[in-house]
């Protein structure tokens, strides 16, 4: 995955940034691990940092932030603990979680690989030196993001890794992929194995 994943916009004069998504539960006292998606934690994780969850919408913490107090790191591991959540059971419910920082969207990110999607709606998905589409949509999921591209024969969903992904060039105004086999074309099927020849 790219190791910056990209920001979305959420208001005309201001973008949020994804900085992390909370994966586990840490001890007894409300701490939660992080899997960070900044190279500059120092930085967007502060003590009084607050942060946009994006839960489902059935989760008790749907539409709500939540404020950090410290991030400690454990065994090379990041661990926040955030007001307001003092216990175990309290951090359980928000595993899964993504976080989300604003980020006013005239400051020009100086994070390696970090691009807002209003960068990328617009861009040229290029194959092999051929134009195959354009980026319409970025989709924001736990696991990965992804692009939507339409193309001649349709929208194409590429997730936004660095195998598929390998190239974003924002001054050219393209995206370069190398898709697996399947990705933006049927596979042929296989051809039907031959009938028996009929008894003579």
């Amino acid at each position: 995955m790219w190791s910056i994943p990209i920001s979305r916009e959420a208001a005309p004069h201001e973008t949020q940034l994804r900085v992390g998504r909370l994966t586990k539960a840490h001890g007894l006292k409300g701490a939660i691990k992080i899997e960070l998606y900044t190279d500059d934690p120092g930085r967007r994780f502060v003590p009084g940092a607050v942060f946009t969850l994006q839960v489902p919408a059935t989760s008790s913490w749907h539409g709500k932030t939540i404020e950090l107090i410290e991030l400690k790191w454990f065994n090379s591991h990041p661990v926040a603990f955030f007001k307001d959540i003092p216990d175990r059971t309290t951090a359980e419910s928000l595993v899964k979680a993504i976080l989300w920082v604003d980020h006013d969207a005239s400051e020009v990110s100086d994070e390696e690989d970090a691009w807002f999607d209003h960068q990328l709606v617009g861009l040229a998905v290029v194959r092999d030196g051929r134009k195959i589409g354009s980026v319409t949509l970025v989709e924001h999921l736990p696991a990965q993001d992804l692009l939507h591209v339409e193309t001649e024969s349709g929208e194409v969903l590429v997730p936004f890794v660095k195998a598929i992904v390998p190239s974003v060039d924002l001054k050219s105004g393209t995206i370069t992929v190398t898709p697996p086999a399947g990705l933006f074309e049927e596979l042929p099927e296989d051809a039907a194995p031959e009938s028996p020849a009929d008894p003579a």
